[in-house]
């Protein structure tokens, strides 16, 4: 029997019936991995690690003392740190980089057995929409091979959806997890700022990035995430807000819900089959007695541009630590400090990262500061209040997740501007500091997944995973 398709709560009375061992579940994992490697989804294989840690898992549940998440078989975006794993970032400048401590995400899933197969592939430190920037080639989407997954977490969106991994973590800096969850037809969540500990996430930019969670269903969502969330004392970003019983909203009804619709999301740049999908799971919201709502967020023109600023300019100060010093690439043949620094930062760092350390240091300069990084975090704060404000009479914010379904790889690569324009109903969401979440509901005549994006009040990820169970069962077209 596969398992690859099948929820985590079927799976584990499974697995602790005794009907399948975890060694023999992680096997057929390891097996469909190599059977697809043309999706070049994986950076490094743990498959010894993973057949240690699944004998491990198989003596506990003998001796009744199994974790939470005995036989998940996980994939990690591989800028997550792992205690004596290549910790890459999708970049030549960490190409051979050894973590030497787990983050505190890998520390929580291990402790309730969760047994990993690999660090995924991804857009050179979170940088990137597509998974082309990338020291190790691109990733390929399963529903079209020639086409993007999305990114930059798409190695950890195209595991779960061509079934190479039940569940995978991700980081959503400005849509990271949301937009590869549309593009690949999987659930995409990026929870509430400071609710899952980032001590051992890699920093694109410290105010924005957060660790996620891609998945088949909502409840194995909510089975994840109930083991990541909670404060972390080595995260002083980290949330002390009590963590709820996710499960527990996961049979709540849609009757008398209140749902915000953006008139932005809905004009000018939306795909017209993607609106169609979009425009079906509303009315079956509405026909199932949930109150739609037009809401106005009259900021969202500039959340882009705001973005690009106050996380390029993060970046370029956060980037500043790969120098050829202290870890990493250390470039030969350099005849003083200053030729030994360039020369590192230039052979170590694609063009994409290259050019958004030089957006950042730039809007960051004298001169340039008050016009620019200034400016932006006020915008921020205005994007922020439109949230508020929307948020006094509905629940929720529905629409698209990305404008158009997957786009080829190669199409948009030399257009930075396109590319960032993907990311165009991501990124407000970040900003504000909420959760948001994708799911697939439906696809395009060409058989590509649109994603639906649902965007809550501060801390409800409960609230969140419960519609999403509710239109899952409902609408999610996952063939």
């Amino acid at each position: 029997m596969e398992y690859e398709r099948i929820d985590f709560k079927t799976l584990r009375e499974d697995v602790i019936s005794g009907r399948i061992s975890c060694i023999d579940l992680t096997e057929q994992f390891i097996e469909k991995i190599d059977k697809h490697n043309d999706l070049n989804s994986f950076i490094s294989l743990l498959k010894e690690r993973a057949r240690e840690k699944a004998e491990e898992v198989d003596r506990k549940i003998a001796q009744g003392r199994a974790g939470r998440l005995a036989g998940m078989v996980m994939a990690i975006k591989d800028i997550i740190a792992m205690k004596g794993v290549r910790t890459t970032c999708g970049s030549k400048i960490l190409k051979n980089f050894v973590s030497p401590y787990d983050a505190t995400v890998i520390e929580r899933l291990e402790a309730e057995d969760a047994i990993f197969v690999g660090k995924t592939n991804m857009d050179e430190f979170g940088m990137g929409s597509s998974t082309e920037n990338s020291a190790f080639g691109p990733v390929r989407n399963p529903h079209d091979r020639e086409r993007t997954p999305g990114g930059s977490s798409g190695g950890s969106a195209v595991a779960v959806a061509a079934g190479l991994a039940m569940t995978a973590l991700g980081s959503d800096t400005g849509g990271s997890v949301r937009q590869p969850a549309a593009f690949t037809g999987v659930i995409g969540l990026r929870p509430t700022y400071g609710r899952v500990s980032r001590y051992g996430l890699v920093a694109f930019a410290s105010s924005l990035d957060q660790i996620g969670c891609f998945s088949n269903t909502a409840a194995d969502c909510a089975e994840v995430l109930q083991v990541i969330a909670g404060e972390d004392p080595r995260d002083s970003t980290s949330s002390d807000e009590p963590v709820p019983d996710y499960a527990s909203f996961l049979e709540r009804d849609v009757k008398g819900l209140k749902i915000g619709l953006p008139e932005e999301y809905f004009g000018k740049g939306l795909d017209d089959e993607v609106k169609a999908e979009i425009e079906k799971a509303v009315e079956k919201l509405e026909n199932s007695g949930a109150v739609i709502k037009k809401v106005s967020f009259p900021h969202s023109e500039y959340s882009i541009a705001s973005y690009y600023i106050i996380a390029t300019a993060e970046a370029s100060s956060n980037l500043a630590r790969y120098d050829g010093i202290r870890y990493g690439l250390r470039a030969e043949d350099a005849s003083d400090l200053l030729s030994m620094y360039t020369k590192t930062r230039s052979e170590g760092f694609g063009d994409e990262v290259k050019r958004r350390i030089m957006l950042g240091t730039y809007v960051l300069s004298a001169g340039y500061y008050d016009a620019y990084y200034l400016k932006a975090q006020k915008v921020r704060t205005l994007i922020k209040r439109d949230y508020e404000e929307a948020f006094k009479t509905c629940d929720f914010i529905v629409g698209p997740t990305t404008p158009t379904t997957a786009f080829k790889l190669g199409e948009k690569i030399d257009n930075p501007l396109s590319m960032y324009l993907s990311d165009i109903y991501t990124v407000s969401a970040p900003l504000a500091g909420l959760p948001a979440i994708s799911l697939p509901v439906g696809k395009d005549s060409r058989g590509l997944p649109v994603g639906l994006q649902i965007t809550g009040k501060p801390f409800s990820e409960g609230e969140l995973l419960g519609i999403t169970n509710w239109i899952e069962k409902e609408l999610a077209d996952r063939k």
